[in-house]
């Protein structure tokens, strides 16, 4: 007597079970090549402005001196870097001139409020420069700013470079006793 209802129950759980895991594996929105290559610039974009948030402003000129250790960027020079490359890749995708300073970025910036504008807007350029990737130009080769390549490419580079510098970031960080952000959830 009591099977049915359980039987029942059990089927219903089985259909709404299925029934949202097949809601959750389509996408609210089309995956494309530009999706997929914002989504990843969004995720190292989120993970590093945390990170350069995250260092206070006194030991923005912090880097290691011990050990093969010596002679390294310090933290300000290493978001700086990174945002740099970002304006490299990003202005070459859009055709434009990047800001002065090369890999090392402009030298008046000096203060972490500068430093981290200066890196939220190099991601904002990444965002535009991706929004212009078509598959009508997504193959073709441009003069990117370490060679000739394609735009997904340079995306994909900079996403790369991004992340090398974001973790050695996060060791300065733990040497200064800081818990990265990404690591208090």
């Amino acid at each position: 007597m009591h099977s049915r209802p359980n039987l029942r129950f059990v089927l219903a759980a089985a259909i709404a079970c299925a029934t949202l895991a097949g809601a959750q594996q389509r996408p609210a929105h089309p995956v494309t090549l530009r999706s997929s290559l914002d989504r990843q610039l969004s995720s190292v974009e989120h993970e590093f402005v945390a990170l350069a948030e995250a260092m206070p402003a006194d030991r923005y000129s912090y880097a290691p001196t011990q050990g093969q250790f010596q002679g390294v960027r310090t933290f300000a020079q290493q978001v700086k870097h990174a945002a740099a490359v970002n304006y490299l890749v990003f202005s070459a995708m859009l055709g434009q001139k990047p800001p002065a300073g090369g890999e090392s970025g402009p030298a008046d910036l000096t203060s972490k409020d500068q430093i981290v504008a200066y890196l939220r807007k190099s991601f904002a350029l990444g965002h535009r420069a991706i929004a212009g990737i078509t598959a009508a130009n997504a193959g073709a080769v441009i003069r990117g700013p370490f060679g000739p390549d394609t735009r997904p490419a340079l995306v994909a580079m900079d996403i790369g470079h991004n992340f090398d510098h974001y973790g050695q970031c996060v060791e300065y960080l733990r040497d200064n006793g800081i818990v990265p952000p990404a690591s208090r959830r």
